[in-house]
Order: C-alpha cells, then structure tokens, then sequence
C-alpha cells in the first residue's frame, strides 16, 4: 500500500489543521558520504510510515555556486540512487529533484518579498561560505534560506530533520510564515518544527574532530564515501586523526577528545546503540582495537548500500523516471498551496 501523500492532503488553513508532514532534502553537488547517511537519508527511511514524507534534492540550491551541467545531471542522479539504496521507497515517499517543480521558484520569490534583510544577515551559514569573499558571490547563495522556507512551506511541512547547522534555516522558516500569517490575517502557514535526533546528527571530519565531514572538504580522508568500497573505508578509518589515551567508560570523559568522540558517535549510530554503551565496551582499549571493529562495523551497514547504488546508477533512464514521476506528485500537493499564497497576496481574485 502506498503512503504518499495525496493531492487533497493541502490542509485547511482556515482551522489551523495541518497534516503532520516531513519534508526535507539533500544537494546533489558532489558524492553522498557517511555523513549524508548517519545524518539524514538513515533518519529519511526511518520516517517512512510514521508521517507523510517528501524528499527533494535541492539542485537550484547547488547552483547558488558553480555546477559544471553535465557533472549536475550525473549527482542528482546519483544522490537519488543514494537515497533509494539507503532505504526510501520511492513509492511510499515522494522523491523528485526541486528544479522540476515549479513551485520551489516562485514561492521563493514570495516569500523573498516577506523576508527581512536583518533576518538574511544574521544567517551565519552564509558568512562560513562567503568567507572574505562576500561580495563577489552569487546573490542565489545570500537568498539561500528564503529559498529553503520555499522548500519547506510549499508543501506545509510539519517536521524537518536537519543537523544542527541547519536549524537556524528552520527558524528563519517559522519567522517567514509567522509574519506571512501576521500580515495578511490568515493562518495558512504552519510553524515548522526541526527535528534533531541521534548520536551522530552531525558527523564531523575523519581528520579534524571540531569540523564537520563534507564532501568539499580537498582532502578525501577527511570523509567516507558511500562509493568507497570495504578497503578503502578500512584505511580511511585506521587513518582517522585519534589521540593516545584509552577510551573512556562514558562520553563524560570525551569531553575535550573531539576526534574519539566522532568516532564513539560514528560506530554509535551504524548499530543503533547508545554512545555510552560503546564506551562501556572498549572501556580501558585503545584505538588499535576500537578502529576495526569500527571498520567492521562501517563495512557490514554500507556495503550493501555502495552495491544497490552501483546497480541503480546502471540504468540512468530508471532514476530519471522515479524523479519524473515523484516530480508529478510533488506538484500536485505544492500548485494549490502555492496558488493560495497568491490568492491570499491579491495576486489572483479571490472565490
């Protein structure tokens, strides 16, 4: 039985009732790695059945800074294939590339028009990626957030899961639809709750434990791969930057061990235990004996997803018709809200 969510699940606004709903997404700007896993396609397959789930990759979000076209096309298939290897259904979710649905766009225009400049300034992922260089980077990457708000209320989505770096995009998300709401008398968007869960939400880098594991990162032993395969996850983890002392019998005591501590969360969040029990049972070991049975570990959980991704991305027509076909159902859920929000703003006579 399928559980997408149907074209007449749109709420009604004038109650305030909203279908408990997940939304969330990933860029297709470069390879899916343990990160992209542990934080969020493991979590995106686990929502299945419990709510409403869609899942976009966000690749008008990619080009808010330079995507070689053909390079473009190849990721988002490929971050599709890394979805559906990692558990979601295409058909008991909605999975579609956000460039194919129009109202991503012009929603994000709408709601740029309600945005504040003050709330713009103070999103501090786009100082970390503008760098020194903010004045000659796209105006796309400044109105990122705005765009994400558009992500996410045009589908009145209940629930995100983010990491915590996103969480400030989700905010600005509620501040968006709080003044919508506010300014034009209505209660049509709903205040959108993060969701931020598990021992392993923001997976850091392999070489430096105070930075997160990102595919942009030069080096490639700061990251798992899901295209790596077992020997190379194995050397990337004996390699991983760790410090000398024993593990602890708690995560108290990783308090000030970043790297040790990475490493716990990782092995914590491949076999569902809790961190603590992780150090309880190499409390006293080193990371001679820890690092392969975190290898061990890394390999038997992503193993099977490297080979489902390598079948998948053999028939690219396939995930271009999964992507066509969940592009049809998410438009059909986000054309009447977004036709709402311009009926509401005066921009289409009112019934």
């Amino acid at each position: 039985m399928s559980l997408a969510p149907q074209p007449d699940a749109t709420p009604d606004a004038s109650k305030g009732a909203f279908t408990p709903r997940v939304f969330s997404g990933i860029q297709p700007s470069g390879g899916l790695t343990l990160g992209n896993y542990l934080g969020a396609l493991k979590r995106f397959a686990a929502q299945q059945g419990q709510r409403e789930t869609i899942y976009c990759l966000v690749d008008l979000h990619a080009i808010t800074v330079w995507q070689e076209p053909e390079a473009l096309i190849r990721q988002t298939r490929e971050a599709a294939a890394g979805f559906i290897a990692s558990g979601v259904d295409p058909d008991a979710s909605v999975l579609f590339a956000q460039s194919q649905v129009p109202a991503h766009a012009e929603l994000g225009w709408l709601l740029m028009c309600v945005a504040r400049m003050g709330w713009m300034n103070r999103m501090t992922q786009f100082k970390d990626k503008a760098g020194k260089n903010a004045e000659a980077v796209s105006l796309g990457l400044y109105a990122y957030p705005a765009l994400m708000a558009a992500d996410i209320l045009a589908y009145h989505a209940t629930h995100v899961p983010v990491g915590e770096d996103q969480k400030q995009h989700v905010e600005l998300t509620r501040d968006i639809a709080a003044k919508f709401n506010h300014d034009y008398g209505v209660d049509f968007f709903p205040m959108t709750e993060p969701v931020i869960e598990g021992p392993a939400t923001r997976v850091m880098s392999l070489r430096d434990g105070t930075k997160k594991m990102s595919k942009s990162d030069p080096s490639d032993a700061s990251r798992i791969n899901l295209s790596d395969d077992a020997d190379t996850i194995a050397q990337k983890i004996r390699k991983a930057r760790t410090d000398a002392e024993p593990l602890p019998g708690s995560m108290e005591g990783l308090k000030d061990r970043p790297e040790a501590k990475n490493l716990v969360n990782i092995f914590a969040a491949l076999t569902d235990e809790t961190a603590d029990a992780i150090c309880a049972r190499f409390e006293g070991q080193g990371f001679g004996a820890f690092k392969p049975a975190l290898a061990d570990a890394a390999v038997a959980v992503l193993g099977p997803i490297t080979g489902r991704m390598n079948d998948l991305m053999r028939d690219p027509g396939e995930l271009d018709r999964i992507l066509r076909a969940g592009a049809e159902r998410a438009d059909a859920i986000s054309a009447p809200i977004v036709e709402e929000t311009r009926r509401i703003m005066g921009m289409i006579p009112k019934r």
